[in-house]
């Protein structure tokens, strides 16, 4: 029993170790590419940041006559820095929600996977104890054999007394009768 139970925790076991670490692969890269993604968000929250900073200053700046009013010029320069202020923003907003699409596939990655470990576990248990019992079984058979065989052993040496006995009484016999002649 030792024998197979000790192997079949090492089988357990090897089986658990390499599941693990291909699904700690797996999690890794997903880990990966939402750290990216998320670096790829933070740059351009930065560059919008740079952005508003350059529209702020091109609203303040005049360039028309003595420097007290605006030109179409300076206008229509705000009007661009904004408008790269709102692409900015489109782009943002689609990176995030890439973003959070990454992370519900890893949180709907960590509950499969989650899932299926509960189920490999579940079925190695079951293994496990189907192994268990068959040894059980076994045992028992191999105790009631041993109690037949000490049986059968038993009616053997019975009868090889028996045979014996009867030898040596017929052998005796055979002498009186032969002496009696």
């Amino acid at each position: 029993m030792k024998k197979i139970t000790y192997l079949t925790i090492l089988i357990f076991s090897f089986s658990m170790l390499s599941t693990m670490l291909s699904a700690q692969v797996t999690v890794s890269n997903d880990s990966v590419n939402y750290e990216q993604q998320r670096q790829r968000v933070n740059k351009m929250l930065e560059e919008r940041s740079q952005r508003f900073g350059e529209f702020d200053l091109s609203i303040q700046k005049k360039t028309g006559i003595f420097g007290i009013f605006k030109t179409k010029g300076d206008m229509q320069k705000s009007i661009d820095i904004l408008k790269q202020v709102v692409i900015t923003d489109n782009n943002i907003f689609m990176e995030t929600k890439r973003l959070l699409d990454l992370k519900d596939y890893e949180s709907d990655r960590h509950a499969a996977l989650a899932n299926e470990y509960d189920k490999q576990v579940s079925a190695y248990m079951k293994t496990i104890t189907k192994l268990q019992d068959e040894n059980d079984k076994l045992r028992v058979q191999l105790e009631s054999m041993d109690q037949s065989d000490q049986q059968s052993n038993f009616f053997v040496y019975l009868l090889g007394s028996v045979i014996i006995i009867l030898s040596v009484l017929v052998v005796q016999l055979f002498r009186r009768q032969k002496s009696k002649i």
